[in-house]
């Protein structure tokens, strides 16, 4: 199979979009498909990944957030590349800016699309204290969803939401976890003795450190007493929140081993952000055999079984969730049996069985494409287009 993977961001900027297109990566590698990878460009950009193209397009940093880069070019550079390349499905990862752009190459070329939502733009615009931006980020989230051949949505929250929209064509896909990687035999004495020296619990939070994840909401948890908070991550909030948390260790952003020894290391895993599409840190401390305590909105709604793998606590409440941190903390035989829970619970979503799926929902698309072509488009139907044949060969 070709394959364009359309990617809104992308190395170097490490998030849950650039993890799971890695990820997707070495899967189609593994099946010696053809793909191209078009991003934004970064001064770290590589220019190949598993034997692959990155096509990398000139991109600026956002003002107060430089790790975010939004790539400029018109659809009419991405026509001529996905023209060159000759995909048989596109595939835009968390599309808005570029991804936009790339969705109306492939209408030019009467190329299938499939459409991953993984980032809940609209809600950031109360965070970032423009809340009447958000019908406005709704109306294009729409139009680009609306014209995708399909959409794929990470949890059953994302697609009520989506449906909510009158976005239809919409498939659940979840995301996979390394449970070898994430594994409670990375728990780590020694890192533990480091962090909290007095042999307090450990309460980590992973992720980046942007308004958008209401980390300051952890200010709640600071008077739980034999507790050490650990932040790990960074984004422009780091120094506000180290302010607003004088008494959290924070570690930075941390990967591989570092990463994995971190999260099993950790005796309660919290998250407060509201506006997780998924949020595969989630994920991958319950793979890691460590409860999640995390806001009952969103991805976690699909993540976390309150009272058994953890505890979901009402959004804004920021007692319960300091009662559901203290409830774990304070009961060792609680914590024990949500750990094992925790981490039986996601051992079935391994990356093969996800990837999998995704390349059905890529036929699913294709097939759409050639049976039903006028569905999604603004004006006409699709050009006809010959059956594609898939050898499998590079």
């Amino acid at each position: 199979m070709r394959i364009a993977l359309v990617a809104e961001s992308f190395l170097p900027h490490m998030n849950g979009v650039t993890h799971s297109l890695l990820r997707i990566l070495e899967h189609l590698a593994d099946r010696c498909d053809d793909v191209l990878v078009i991003a934004p460009r970064a001064s770290a950009t590589p220019s190949e990944l598993h034997g692959y193209p990155v096509a990398s397009l000139p991109a600026f940093a956002l003002p107060s957030y430089p790790n975010v880069r939004l790539a400029t070019g018109s659809a009419a550079r991405l026509t001529r590349l996905l023209a060159g390349f000759r995909p048989d499905i596109v595939h835009l990862a968390s599309p808005f800016v570029l991804g936009w752009r790339a969705l109306r190459a492939s209408e030019r070329l009467a190329l299938p699309t499939v459409a991953v939502y993984q980032t809940d733009v609209p809600a950031y615009a109360a965070r970032y204290r423009y809340p009447l931006a958000e019908p406005l980020l709704w109306d294009h989230v729409r139009r680009i969803h609306q014209r995708a051949t399909l959409t794929l949505a990470p949890s059953q929250h994302s697609l009520a939401q989506l449906e909510s929209h009158d976005i239809d064509r919409i498939r659940l896909w979840v995301r996979g976890v390394d449970s070898e990687r994430f594994s409670p035999d990375n728990r780590d004495d020694a890192w533990r003795q480091r962090v909290a020296p007095a042999g307090e619990r450990v309460l980590g939070y992973v992720g980046r450190l942007a308004a958008e994840k209401q980390v300051e909401d952890l200010v709640a948890l600071s008077d739980i007493p034999n507790m050490r908070l650990v932040i790990v991550g960074d984004g422009p909030e780091r120094e506000r929140l180290k302010r607003l948390l004088p008494h959290a260790l924070f570690l930075g952003f941390l990967s591989g081993a570092e990463l994995a020894t971190a999260v099993a290391s950790f005796d309660v895993f919290v998250h407060p952000g509201e506006s997780e599409t998924f949020c595969q840190t989630i994920q991958e401390a319950m793979a890691s055999g460590v409860p999640v305590v995390a806001t009952g909105r969103g991805g976690p709604l699909d993540l976390v079984d309150s009272s058994r793998t953890g505890w979901l606590y009402r959004p804004g409440d920021l007692a319960g969730l300091r009662g559901r941190v203290a409830d774990l903390t304070g009961d060792e035989t609680k914590r024990k049996a949500f750990a094992s829970a925790a981490r039986a619970s996601v051992a079935p979503r391994t990356w093969t069985s996800v990837c999998g799926a995704l390349i059905g929902h890529y036929s699913e698309a294709v097939e759409l494409n050639l049976t039903q072509p006028g569905r999604g488009w603004p004006t006409g139907a699709r050009p006809a287009r010959r059956r594609p044949q898939f050898t499998g060969s590079r």
